[in-house]
């Protein structure tokens, strides 16, 4: 189960960088996305021929990410979709055009070692024992993470509205926050698969599923919107990954290693992963604003990716 639960979480990073990539160039191109007016906001997204494609995209990376988290523990599956900056470090290059230089390629390269290392010292329970869950560490783990979500959306939206350069930054980390609590929220509701449909539904997890993939959606298009592509995106996967894989630790007991030198290694494994994903945005980043300025000058712009 274990090593299913892998696969499908290595497809669902795949799947979800590319969803996200797509989902960005129809962004960029929909009207404003405005919570106030959320049917028109929805409207203008889903007129855009790629928003629309990358949201079927991302609606089956998020099937492999429910199945990942349903076999594998929560703090692994994670690892593994930290995995997605690198392949959006590739697609990106590729298929949408971003140039990506020596430093984007040592984080492909620092990430890849990293996450190879934490998927060969996997271990620890699989299925639905690894939905084993702490009442305590969830409310907590949750509420946090809520809170600071929150706090990020109303930075965000501040700066949006006074011109801030940061903000699509501040929304895409709040993304990443409020994912994380879908992804727990998944995996506490393996735990109570056993009962049925009504047994799951008495406990609060499809409801904050719902929730808070409510305001992602509209907080994560705004935040592609407005910020830099590849950095967007890199931020709400570092966001989420990142408070993800302590999670698991918190709240379901993920184990971190059989001896303390296993354990030394997977979290040196994870800070080079995050390290390396700091490598990867900033030039890309450099890139696309060189890209827009240079629309008016070429019919045929290099950061417009392939016809579909």
């Amino acid at each position: 189960m274990l090593h299913a639960g892998l696969g499908l979480a290595l497809l669902s990073a795949l799947t979800t960088q590319l969803g996200f990539l797509m989902r960005h160039r129809g962004a960029v191109a929909a009207p404003d996305v405005d919570m106030r007016h959320p049917l028109r906001s929805i409207a203008g997204l889903f007129r855009s021929k790629w928003w629309t494609l990358g949201y079927l995209v991302a609606a089956v990376a998020y099937a492999f990410h429910v199945g990942a988290l349903a076999l594998a523990p929560l703090s692994i599956v994670q690892a593994v979709l930290a995995g997605g900056l690198v392949l959006l470090a590739v697609l990106a290059d590729k298929l949408f055009g971003f140039e990506l230089g020596r430093r984007e390629w040592t984080g492909v390269i620092l990430a890849a070692a990293g996450l190879a290392f934490l998927a060969l010292t996997a271990s620890g329970a699989s299925g639905k024992k690894s939905a084993d869950y702490s009442t305590l560490g969830l409310v907590l783990c949750e509420v946090l993470l809520a809170v600071a979500g929150a706090l990020l959306i109303i930075k965000g939206r501040s700066g949006d509205r006074e011109g801030g350069k940061r903000c699509g930054l501040y929304l895409a980390t709040a993304a990443g926050l409020l994912f994380t609590i879908s992804h727990v929220s998944i995996k506490a509701i393996s735990h109570h698969s056993d009962g049925g449909p009504l047994a799951v539904l008495e406990t609060p997890f499809p409801y904050l599923v719902v929730a808070c993939g409510v305001v992602a959606f509209f907080v994560s298009a705004r935040s592609l919107q407005i910020g830099d592509g590849v950095a967007v995106i890199a931020m709400t996967s570092i966001a989420s990954n990142a408070s993800a894989m302590p999670a698991g630790v918190l709240v379901f007991s993920d184990s971190l290693g059989p001896n303390t030198l296993t354990v030394a290694g997977r979290i040196l494994s994870f800070v080079v992963v995050i390290v390396a994903a700091a490598l990867i945005p900033a030039p890309t980043r450099a890139g696309e604003r060189a890209r827009e300025a240079g629309r008016s000058k070429s019919p045929a712009p290099r950061g417009e990716p392939a016809t579909v």
